[in-house]
């Protein structure tokens, strides 16, 4: 798997989204370096797991909707007399 990368501007907006917690939760301040550490090594270490929820969601979901578009195309089936 390729590594994840971010944009500059989605970094920037992750660090914050960390030193905010920082401050909020744990009431203490955390510096942009820190934080941006932080946010790549939960990348690393744990964002092939995210990664993975999202592809068993994504597959469970195209699923429901294969099942849904199978069932929509044999409701179009006109009656006969053969059996398929």
């Amino acid at each position: 798997m390729k590594p994840v990368t971010f944009s500059r501007e989605e970094t920037k907006a992750m660090v914050a989204e960390i030193q905010e917690y920082f401050q909020e939760e744990l009431d203490q301040d955390i510096g942009s370096i820190p934080a941006e550490m932080l946010m790549r090594f939960f990348g690393e270490r744990m964002g092939a797991h995210f990664y993975n929820r999202g592809l068993y969601d994504a597959q469970a979901l195209v699923g429901k909707k294969m099942d849904s578009l199978t069932d929509e195309v044999l409701a179009l089936e006109q009656p006969t007399r053969h059996l398929r």
